[in-house]
């Protein structure tokens, strides 16, 4: 019986306990997460935080802004009634003389009188005298020019020298190599020209005695350029093969 009893009471200390338990004196279950992120008040303590520094920035800004600005409502200040001017019963200073005049009252808007006398009698205006011109002075004798002596005559020109003719150049005479002919022309100079350009062209020309031949043909005068010389059949072949014009003759 009094194991029973036992433990009943034992069985009641146990349920007792388990409702009546204080929260202070219980163990702490730590965290799932370990306590690895931050806290929600440490979260918005730091929101709080930002915003409250914004707001200081905004309002310094502002008031910087601001500070030198005078205060008013803006309204608009209405002109006191009355005239604007007004002149003053005593002005003082000093009396200008000719104020009467119509000049100054048609400055101060009155409308002047002015009317002309038309039948007051025409007086005539009498001009001065013009001084008289002074008399011109009578001319001085006058040196008398020499009498211009008579022109002589020009001498004639001296009859100017006549140069000779130039001679026909003779055909040079056949060498041991021959004479060629490089071409005919209308005139000896041309005929002279084109031995320049070519002996200064082919140096292996220049060596040969050139000599410029009259010939006529169909009634007109030709020029035939030719040279002579050792070796004048080799120095044609030459030129044709550069592309010159040239035949042997002799």
């Amino acid at each position: 019986m009094s194991r029973e009893t036992g433990q009943d009471n034992h069985e009641h200390e146990l349920e007792v306990g388990d409702e009546d338990r204080l929260p202070w004196l219980e163990a702490v279950e730590e965290d799932e997460d370990g306590g690895g992120g931050p806290s929600v008040a440490k979260l918005i303590a730091a929101i709080v935080i930002g915003l409250v520094a914004i707001g200081v920035i905004v309002g310094g800004l502002f008031w910087l802004g601001n500070r030198n600005q005078q205060g008013g409502n803006g309204e608009i200040i209405a002109a006191p009634e009355g005239d604007y001017k007004v002149r003053p019963e005593n002005p003082g200073g000093m009396n200008v003389s000719g104020e009467g005049e119509v000049a100054a009252a048609a400055s101060a808007g009155a409308t002047p009188q002015g009317n002309l006398a038309l039948n007051a009698p025409e007086t005539p205006v009498t001009q001065a005298p013009r001084p008289a011109a002074p008399a011109p002075a009578a001319p001085g004798p006058t040196a008398q020019a020499p009498a211009p002596q008579p022109a002589r005559p020009a001498p004639a020109p001296a009859p100017a020298p006549q140069r000779p003719a130039p001679a026909p150049q003779q055909p040079a005479a056949a060498g041991p190599g021959g004479t060629i002919q490089l071409g005919a022309f209308s005139s000896q100079a041309a005929a002279g020209q084109a031995w320049g350009n070519l002996s200064g062209r082919f140096r292996y020309l220049a060596p040969l005695n050139h000599s410029v031949v009259p010939v006529q043909a169909g009634g007109r005068t030709l020029y035939r350029l030719r040279a002579s010389g050792a070796g004048a059949a080799d120095v044609c072949r030459r030129l044709q093969v550069a592309g010159e014009a040239c035949s042997t003759v002799g």
